[in-house]
């Protein structure tokens, strides 16, 4: 009995989650928030967030419109407002207030913070996802109450005809929202199996081809060495370089996309945590040839093993410093970390070109990329650090940056354990 609301919050958390992510992505680079109303206007509640580096950011943008939450909620009306100080840049164009109504009741309110102005395709897109929404929570609500109401008549024996006739008439209403449910859950899975096709078949038709490619390469560098002239040996290390970093692209989105469609789970075992480190250094260091640069980790020998998930931390890891060493000519990057009962941190630091303020509440979008696209002054397709935030919010942790321009940059993430 008591394990049930948990599964109840559990099953809402992550229908709450989907949702918010999918309003983020509509918002090209906004952010969106989901509220939930257990009791009432006076009790809304924050129970979701995306397109935020950090929670307590998530916390103080909900804060911020949460006045016009209420007002959305109460009038049974979408509200728009002006973007609040602490959306800046990700809700230039305003931030669209939609109450998560079905028949007669409401249950809460999506919030969707636009960068730019919305086109007509894209508002209708949102109001059909708070739809969606609102239909997910309502037949939520009907079981709950359905299940209670038959669990009240089953300690009775069955002797109030007339709470008897409500449970019947429950039934029926959560019989004709299944029947909606359906129809909703095949129209979205059409879509979303088009995607997932899409991108399943699209990945395939490039890895195969690129795999053999690499391999071939390295066939060649491996049998061949003596014979290959220094220009040829060149031309070939460059090409395993680049075949090799189009492969990892691939990947990215790849894992971006399972985790937009849960499709990642979290796989916990006990991992030693410096030899994740010394994989990841060693992984970076064999691709930046004479350049001058140290990548030193500053752990002490006794640092506990760890229990976590060992591929993604590892994935974490290894995209932080990627990401590092790419803007850092030279000198050095140091990575620390501390660990207790509960939670791991782990400190990246740079001495590299460092980031601008206005672009550091940026660097976690997806695509997103510090230099002007034309210049192509740092290859990367701007996946790496997204695919790191969400990787970090999979594992419920949370990431911070902080950076001087010419002065370097500290990436800090932490992770429960």
């Amino acid at each position: 009995m008591s394990a049930e609301p948990t599964d109840h919050n559990q099953r809402i958390a992550a229908i709450l989650r989907a949702a918010t992510s999918r309003a983020s992505d509509l918002t090209c680079g906004g952010a969106a928030l989901a509220f939930a109303s257990p009791d009432g206007a006076e009790d809304l509640r924050l129970r979701a967030a995306s397109g935020f580096a950090r929670a307590e950011d998530a916390r103080d943008a909900a804060a911020a419109v949460l006045d016009a939450a209420r007002q959305a909620l109460t009038d049974g009306e979408t509200v728009e407002v002006p973007t609040p100080s602490d959306l800046e840049d990700r809700g230039a164009a305003g931030v669209h207030l939609l109450p998560l109504r079905h028949g007669k009741a409401v249950y809460g309110v999506l919030a969707a913070a636009f960068p730019a102005a919305p086109t007509a395709e894209t508002t209708r897109s949102l109001c059909a996802l708070a739809d969606d929404l609102a239909l997910r929570l309502g037949y939520d609500h009907l079981d709950r109450e359905c299940a209670q109401l038959r669990e009240k008549l089953a300690d009775r024996d069955g002797s109030e005809e007339g709470e008897s006739e409500e449970v019947l008439k429950l039934s029926e209403a959560l019989f004709a929202q299944d029947i909606e449910l359906l129809r909703s859950n095949e129209k979205l899975g059409k879509i979303e199996r088009l995607k997932n096709d899409f991108i399943e078949k699209m990945s395939r038709e490039l890895r195969t081809p690129l795999n053999s490619i690499i391999e071939g390469i390295i066939a060649v560098m491996t049998g061949e060495h003596d014979t290959l002239s220094e220009s040829s040996k060149s031309i070939l290390r460059n090409s395993l370089d680049e075949g090799t970093a189009f492969l990892r692209t691939l990947q990215n989105i790849l894992d971006l996309w399972r985790i937009k469609q849960g499709e990642l789970p979290v796989e916990t075992q006990d991992v030693n945590f410096r030899e994740l480190v010394d994989e990841a250094i060693f992984s970076v260091q064999d691709g930046l040839g004479d350049k001058p640069l140290c990548i030193e980790p500053r752990l002490s020998e006794t640092f506990p093993r760890i229990r976590t998930d060992l591929a993604k931390v590892s994935q974490i890891l290894f995209l932080l410093l990627d990401n590092a060493a790419k803007f850092t000519p030279a000198g050095e990057i140091e990575i620390s970390a501390t660990v207790d009962e509960e939670r791991l941190s782990c400190c990246i630091r740079d001495t590299g070109i460092g980031i601008c303020p206005d672009d550091q509440q940026f660097i976690f979008d997806e695509f997103y990329q510090v230099d002007e696209p034309s210049s192509h002054k740092y290859r990367g397709a701007g996946l790496g650090l997204a695919l790191v935030r969400d990787l970090i919010v999979l594992l419920e942790g949370e990431v911070m940056v902080s950076s001087e321009a010419g002065r370097g940059t500290t990436v800090t993430f932490e992770v429960p354990l």
